[in-house]
């Protein structure tokens, strides 16, 4: 049963356009934050801490799959945005500070709120401005995302 709940979920994944898996990854990291939030609230540290290292780990990925050379400064600004998250989720593991969580979890709100309006532009606009790579699919401004 597990091995075609893998096999769906590798299926789902390939069909995605790279914007729709930015998404996906800047989903999975909002709800692991506003989950370690929670447990931190009732007093849960090891499963607040668990849920911020799912994060980061989400977070890292974004960061590592960024196009510096086809993404240019919005690239390197989103770069600059990943650091910060990331360095702030580090000083959260050990402030645990609600606060400050639920500012970066804004931040990423903010964040993936830019990329879903690209995905939202009328078809026309988003042609006009958009790359196709070699197999005649949209590229992603500043992501290139790996099978790893």
């Amino acid at each position: 049963m597990e091995n075609k709940l893998q096999a769906y979920r590798y299926a789902d994944t390939m069909g995605k356009s790279p914007l729709e898996l930015i998404l996906i990854v800047y989903d999975g990291a909002i709800k692991a934050l506003k989950t370690a939030a929670e447990n931190y609230r009732q007093n849960n540290s090891q499963s607040g801490y668990d849920e911020l290292r799912k994060a980061r780990s989400m977070v890292v990925h974004l960061y590592t799959t960024l196009d510096n050379q086809r993404g240019g400064e919005v690239a390197r600004h989103l770069g600059k945005m990943y650091t910060w998250i990331i360095n702030q989720l580090a000083v959260l593991e050990a402030t645990k500070d609600i606060k400050e969580l639920e500012s970066v979890i804004s931040v990423l709100a903010n964040l993936r709120s830019a990329w879903a309006a690209l995905k939202a532009e009328p078809l026309s606009e988003t042609a006009a401005k958009t790359k196709l790579n070699a197999t005649g699919e949209p590229e992603t401004p500043a992501h290139v995302l790996t099978t790893a």
